[in-house]
């Protein structure tokens, strides 16, 4: 679905992907971890034309994408939930899905049969949503532009025990329904449950691919890349 191959991407002067290179499976969910600024946001950001590659290539379905803008990758198929959520403040749930609908087979009802506790806010403004609510809706809002690729950074952070629950329940859904997901994830459990294949960036560099049980065999990796047992 998705293929990186030898990605360099840099902020002005500082370059921060060294080589980057990853393949995303047809329905399948890759996880991308890796410690706070090893890069995990600007592969995302690379992938979706906010970034621009410096050399390499990004190749979604079949065809070359590295250096389209935003607008044009997104109507290929890519959609994308930042950390930050980016809701608007001013708008209810309803007129989020609204503004974004672009899919026939993500209606409404199918988006509030992913996610019930949205049913009862539909009226209710981004603004006054709980960060578990806002989490859902950016999801909810980038499945009805009919992605055949989500992207996701860190759609844990921040949230109570029972809404990551529930999050990672949207992912195994999404995932059986044949999206293929690039999941980017500081919860190493939750990302290896859900994950049909795990790598790790270090500093702008891959420095394991592989699956989640070759990951959960490996205490030295998780130790030295993620901190997990430290």
């Amino acid at each position: 679905m998705l293929t990186l191959r030898a990605v360099d991407a840099s902020y002005g002067q500082s370059r921060v992907l060294h080589g980057v290179s990853l393949e995303v499976p047809d329905a399948g969910v890759l996880a991308l971890l890796g410690r706070n600024g090893a890069g995990k946001s600007t592969t995302l950001k690379t992938i979706v034309g906010i970034v621009a590659p410096r050399s390499g290539s990004v190749r979604f379905d079949g065809a070359e994408i590295g250096g389209l803008p935003p607008h044009r990758i997104n109507r290929r198929g890519i959609a994308y939930v930042p950390e930050e959520r980016r809701i608007f403040g001013d708008l209810s749930v309803d007129e989020h899905l609204a503004i974004a609908t672009r899919s026939r087979t993500w209606t409404a009802a199918r988006i509030f049969e992913l996610f019930p506790p949205l049913v009862p806010l539909r009226s209710r403004r981004g603004r006054h949503l709980s960060g578990g609510e806002q989490q859902m809706l950016a999801i909810a809002r980038a499945l009805v532009t009919g992605p055949l690729l989500l992207l996701l950074d860190e759609p844990s952070q921040g949230l109570a025990p029972v809404i990551v629950d529930a999050v990672a329940a949207a992912i195994e859904t999404l995932r059986a329904q044949g999206l293929a997901i690039l999941l980017v994830e500081q919860n190493v459990e939750l990302a290896l449950d859900v994950a049909d294949r795990v790598a790790i960036i270090e500093t702008g560099a891959i420095v394991f691919d592989g699956t989640p049980a070759a990951l959960r065999a490996r205490d030295d990796l998780q130790a030295a890349y993620l901190g997990v047992g430290t």
